[in-house]
């Protein structure tokens, strides 16, 4: 199947690695002109490179900060000034740090929002002009399987990523008359630094070893293993593409048959 990329104009953020990296990487590969941003200057530079390297497509590199507006405008202005116009926005940001309720305070609230879901707003505001112009253009927001199911030591990621969820989901009936497409990409367990620092975290909240604790959520996987970046990423890459183009206001979960709500 062509997925219509090639040439799409594609922003994918948290784009140095793990969940993003595996999207820009799917992308790439299909012909997308795309751009990562992250935090940390070295990294996402260096990502950018291999991209360009492994797929032979354009790719270009931004420092960011997710909890910075000017930092998001700035990484946009990028992007237009490279490519001319965005056709794809892929929300995504670290997650809050693990705990529960006890666990956290006003700042670690106001940190979280700032971080999960005003980032998200404020991606999507900087974007939409230029889909508008366009008349089509498709937003994908990385969440969480915690908006299904949540997550005991999650508490900040539950609610927020929540109001992501319904976020995506009100501005998908807002915005399709304007040929733009908002939709929820939800990974399960996957190979990333991030599940890699969440099982370390339990690890020492529990005592266990961590090779168990990796066994124990293995063995609540349909499938009996956790997902590969790219497998996430060919997800991502679907939901972005023109092939998907009937396709808003739905949340995709990419798990191995995880989560067990029927909705």
């Amino acid at each position: 199947m062509d997925l219509g990329l090639k040439g799409k104009r594609i922003m994918v953020a948290a784009g140095s690695r793990g969940l993003g990296y595996g999207i820009a990487h799917q992308v790439a590969q299909e012909g997308a002109r795309v751009s990562i941003a992250a935090p940390t200057a070295p990294r996402v530079h260096e990502s950018a490179e291999k991209l360009r390297t492994e797929t032979g497509a354009e790719v270009i590199s931004s420092v960011f900060d997710a909890r910075d507006p000017n930092s998001i405008l700035r990484w946009r202005d990028d992007a237009l000034a490279a490519f001319g116009g965005i056709d794809g926005l892929v929300v995504n940001a670290a997650g809050p740090p693990a705990g529960k309720f006890d666990d956290f305070n006003d700042d670690d609230w106001h940190s979280a929002y700032e971080l999960t879901l005003l980032s998200a707003v404020r991606m999507i505001r900087a974007v939409l002009p230029s889909m508008r112009e366009n008349g089509a253009g498709s937003i994908i927001t990385v969440t969480s399987t915690s908006v299904k199911e949540p997550i005991d030591i999650l508490l900040l990621s539950n609610v927020m990523r929540s109001g992501v969820t319904s976020l995506a989901k009100s501005l998908s009936r807002q915005l399709a008359p304007e040929g733009i497409r908002v939709n929820n990409l939800v990974p399960g367990a996957i190979n990333t630094d991030r599940l890699k620092g969440l099982i370390k975290t339990e690890a020492q909240r529990s005592g266990k070893p961590e090779a168990e604790l990796w066994s124990a959520r293995e063995a609540t996987i349909p499938m009996g293993r956790v997902g590969e970046a790219d497998e996430f990423g060919r997800a991502g890459a679907f939901l972005l593409s023109d092939a998907s183009s009937y396709i808003t206001g739905q949340t995709l979960v990419v798990d191995g048959g995880a989560v067990k709500t029927v909705w």
